[in-house]
């Protein structure tokens, strides 16, 4: 953990992304990120003649610095300072359900964010917590609701051909203004019914004038894809209680409902959570966004130094992937921290509510409204299918083999600069880090020439082309941006502090590697200071 900064007071962040357009023309200026600090007085002696003269001057500090574990903020720090509570967490006893979702997965300062809930309490408020380390609690309550009368909203809508369950008929229950005391990050907003049960709403807070290190990307296109509320998602649909089947799987699948997954916050706490918690704790230079917000600016990610994928994050939208290919070439990192991503080809169109509130996913490109118009993006089941014809393996560099995993990670090479001083000695086994989806470098996908394996695992899947699981590299020529896939589900639940040493605890072995990937990869393009080497042919 970074030492504290005791004599640093954290400031409010300036008020600026209110003019939006304004900060996206000028993507290229310098910007402060989410906070500034007050400047330390400095006392500086100075000799003149023969007289001995002190004078006070003000030393500004940096708002950011290397850590030993990736670039720090001094926002981050202060801002998990500040008292932290544990009542985030959901403790209903049963009684009345209650749900609701937000008309945007994202927000900026200056916004307004309407939240829908229905419930059969006869009151219930909502709490916003904002997501973190704070001591160890995991949250901070930054705003409560008054108490308000509970209403049940109309059954959803159910669109036939496409089966898209949307609940845009919902009225809306409250608008909130995201002012300053919202501070950039990953919000749960807690919705509590009295008397009854309780659930959660998740939104990204977003800076669009941040320049910091880190982007951390929530993966809401594939928690939409799995919400199975009302019946459908994109693998199988049918009326609630009865068994989900693939020919009735939504085709289009719409934001404006809420999740069924996770409570309400779909995979955010157990694929993402644990590793938000230790980039606050460690006070990284973060900021954050949803994969929507990227689909919607993809410039922006060339303002910072790395994107991180997390989890599950197998649906991508054509603009998603053409931002991460053009910021690769510039010089921006990217880390998928998990597996199978972008491998679902979706794109994003408006809802009653507002634009790109409904996903679409036909996995049949021929089925798709858009083919005879834009046949690149109409929606095939994979990126690698006609006529995309854009393998995953092409930005990953490794490739998506199945799924159903619970095996051991395997240190097959300890000196690699990931595993360098992580304590796991040559062969060690990262037991259960092989978890849920895998991936594998595969010789029948095209991917850069480069490509290093860092990981090479033994497992044996329910369903898998491949009986081994890799974690890869590689730097990409023009630009030196680097690019690192774990290859598994189970990277980021690994993360989670855990009692006992190697092989039953592997999260203090994880964390450690995982520093190690956001201390090279915050320095700038990774080729510059650590170019990958082609190794894939001793295993393959």
């Amino acid at each position: 953990m970074p030492p504290m900064m005791s004599k640093i007071r954290h400031l409010e962040r300036r008020s600026g992304v209110a003019v939006l357009a304004a900060s996206l023309v000028a993507a290229g200026c310098s910007a402060m990120g989410a906070g500034h600090v007050s400047s330390p007085t400095t006392i500086v002696v100075t000799k003149a003649a023969h007289s001995l003269a002190t004078t006070t001057t003000t030393t500004p500090a940096p708002a950011t610095f290397p850590g030993p574990d990736g670039v720090e903020a001094r926002w981050v720090i202060d801002e998990n300072k500040k008292a932290g509570t544990t009542a985030w967490h959901l403790d209903g006893d049963g009684g009345a359900a209650i749900n609701g979702f937000a008309n945007l997965t994202a927000a900026y300062e200056g916004q307004k964010v309407t939240f829908y809930v229905t419930t059969s309490a006869v009151r219930y408020h909502i709490s916003a917590y904002r997501i973190g380390y704070y001591g160890g609690k995991g949250g901070r309550l930054v705003w409560r609701s008054g108490e308000m009368k509970g209403v049940a909203q109309p059954a959803c809508t159910l669109a036939p051909t496409i089966n898209m369950v949307a609940c845009d008929n919902w009225a809306p229950s409250i608008t909130l203004n995201i002012g300053p005391q919202f501070v950039q990050g990953d919000y749960l907003f807690k919705l509590v019914a009295d008397p009854g049960s309780q659930s959660y709403i998740p939104l990204a807070i977003w800076d669009p004038s941040s320049h910091a290190a880190y982007v951390v990307q929530n993966s809401v296109l594939t928690w939409q894809g799995w919400n199975t509320w009302d019946g459908y998602d994109m693998y199988g649909g049918s009326p609630p209680g009865d068994t989900p089947q693939y020919d009735n799987r939504a085709l289009v699948l719409s934001f404006d409902r809420p999740y069924a997954n996770g409570s309400g916050a779909g995979d955010f706490m157990a694929l993402e959570y644990p590793l938000i918690y230790w980039a606050e704790e460690h006070g990284l230079d973060v900021t954050y966004w949803t994969d929507v917000t990227f689909s919607e600016h993809p410039d922006l990610l060339r303002r910072h130094k790395a994107l991180l994928t997390l989890g599950h994050d197998e649906t991508w939208t054509l603009q998603e992937r053409t931002g991460v290919i053009a910021a690769r070439g510039e010089g921006v990192n990217v880390i998928y921290f998990g597996a199978s991503p972008v491998l679902r080809h979706a794109r994003l169109q408006a809802s009653p509510m507002g634009p790109n509130r409904e996903e679409v996913d036909y996995r049949d490109p021929t089925a798709d409204p858009i083919y005879a118009t834009d046949p690149g993006d109409a929606t095939g089941n994979t990126w690698a299918e006609p006529p995309a014809n854009a393998p995953p393996s092409e930005v990953v560099g490794d490739t998506y083999q199945g799924y159903g995993l619970n095996d051991a990670m395997v240190v097959t090479d300890a000196s690699t600069w990931p595993f360098a001083g992580s304590g796991a000695p040559q062969g060690a086994q990262l037991k259960g880090v092989e978890a849920g989806d895998y991936d594998a470098y595969d010789t029948s996908q095209p991917s850069p020439p480069n490509v290093e394996i860092l990981s090479h695992s033994p497992v044996e899947p329910e369903v898998g082309h491949i009986l081994d699981a890799d974690m890869t590299y590689y730097t990409w020529q023009n630009g030196g941006g680097g690019v690192l896939a774990t290859g598994t589900i189970g990277w980021i639940p690994a993360m989670e502090s855990c009692k006992g040493t190697l092989p039953a605890c592997p999260s203090a072995v994880v964390q450690a590697v995982t520093g190690n990937i956001l201390r090279l990869f915050g320095e700038g393009p990774a080729g510059k200071y650590h170019p990958s080497v082609a190794n894939w042919q001793r295993y393959y």
